[in-house]
């Protein structure tokens, strides 16, 4: 797909790309544009857009782990417009942004578009919908100077709109070519109407693996994450309606292993960064078939191996497009020892010259601890996030808060 993908966007004005949550679709239009980036240029070549603020900070990453040595920047609602302006006075090669909030920077001419030539809709299925389509419309209106447009998702759930205007488009289509799924579908059966109990017994049975649990609105997802509280099953949760800092507190700690389980509404169904999930729960099903296939494609991701679970009341009819699937057979069976982590905060990052190697450092000489016991660590540009085990969290602080990293004196705390 990747191949592909090189040979096509370079040679066409207009590029849909579709391939499968997981199989590299980023990096699919990054490698050719930023190949043929003018180097000489010190204004914005290339804005992406994305539904969402996560997948925005998610491929800001990407072009920085790329070193290519153009710089980027992600623009999105919940982030301080006074940053983005700060960010902007010294123009990024490539704007990765929210459609409202690269709207909002357009109107008040923020930076200079004429050299702005290549736009991608990252996930256009989402992008291109109704809620977004007066806002996406002043984009393409303030962006005049486009030859060059790719849009990329995995599925093709909408038709794309006019206003869009693709010229002769090229489709890179991989979803039916794709790779045999790992992806298993099997059904829980809930004896009565409300399903938190049977949730429960489940979600015990999986412990030791990675999940997500898939809510569709705000109000269940505070009714489970309470269950679970109730019942000591630590987790994580993830919706719209928090705050950035806490959304992204959440994604840190279901990455890095603190957390095992994510209670999530659609919002976490696609292009967000987070590692192998062994199975998902479709605690309440989601209305279309589209939100059903990204929510399973968060599992069984390339060549690995992953459940989708549909809990269901056993009177509940379910919608057409979920298949006949058999029923879990959970077995009870004695699991290895579990290591329970911890998320410590450190107030020192990139802006610091810290890096990765400095904070492994001071963990095993200061700390004293041991390969096995140090977990990931997550460096930001004025922070920094290591998981460690809970056993040993509070030892650490005692031990390792106001130390020094590089020149700067950092604490060091729980989150």
């Amino acid at each position: 797909m990747q191949e592909e993908a090189l040979q096509v966007i370079p040679n066409n004005q207009s590029t849909v790309l579709l391939s499968p949550t997981g199989s590299g679709k980023t990096l699919a239009f990054l490698l050719p544009l930023i190949t043929n980036l003018n180097i000489d240029s010190k204004q914005t070549q290339i804005i992406i857009i994305v539904p969402s603020r996560e997948l925005a900070i998610q491929i800001e990453q990407v072009i920085r782990e790329m070193g290519a040595g153009f710089k980027a920047i992600a623009l999105y609602g919940g982030r301080s417009f006074s940053k983005d302006k700060l960010d902007l006075k010294h123009p990024p090669t490539l704007i990765v942004g929210t459609p409202g909030r690269i709207a909002d920077h357009l109107r008040k001419d923020t930076f200079d578009t004429t050299e702005v030539n290549t736009l991608i809709l990252d996930e256009f299925d989402k992008s291109l919908e109704v809620g977004f389509e007066s806002e996406m419309k002043e984009i393409l209106s303030l962006l005049p100077n486009l030859d060059k447009k790719i849009l990329t998702s995995a599925t093709q759930g909408i038709e794309i709109p006019k206003f869009a205007g693709l010229v002769n488009p090229v489709t890179v289509d991989f979803l039916k070519e794709a790779h045999t799924s790992q992806l298993k579908l099997e059904t829980i059966t809930s004896p009565s109407k409300d399903k938190l109990e049977t949730l429960l017994k489940a979600v015990k049975q999986l412990e030791g693996n990675r999940g997500i649990i898939f809510c569709s609105f705000k109000d269940t997802i505070e009714r489970v994450s309470d269950h679970l509280f109730d019942n000591n099953i630590n987790h994580s949760c993830f919706y719209g309606g928090m705050e950035q800092i806490d959304r992204e507190r959440s994604l840190i700690k279901f990455r890095n292993g603190s957390n095992q389980i994510l209670i999530a509404t659609d919002l976490a169904a696609r292009g967000i960064d987070i590692p192998e999930i062994n199975y998902i729960i479709h605690y309440q099903l989601p209305l279309k078939k589209e939100e059903f296939i990204h929510r399973n494609g968060r599992t069984a991701r390339m060549n690995s191996e992953g459940t989708a679970y549909i809990l269901k009341w056993k009177e509940e009819r379910l919608p057409e497009f979920i298949p006949q699937t058999k029923e879990a057979n959970f077995r009870s069976e004695s699991l290895k020892e579990i290591i329970s982590w911890e998320t410590l905060y450190i107030s020192g990052g990139r802006k610091d010259k810290i890096s990765k190697g400095d904070i492994a450092g001071l963990f095993f000489k200061q700390g004293n601890l041991n390969k096995d016991q140090l977990g990931t660590i997550e460096l930001k540009q004025d922070c920094a996030f290591v998981a460690v085990p809970k056993t040993e969290a509070k030892k650490l602080i005692k031990s390792l808060d106001n130390s020094r990293l590089k020149k700067k004196k950092v604490r060091i705390k729980l989150i």
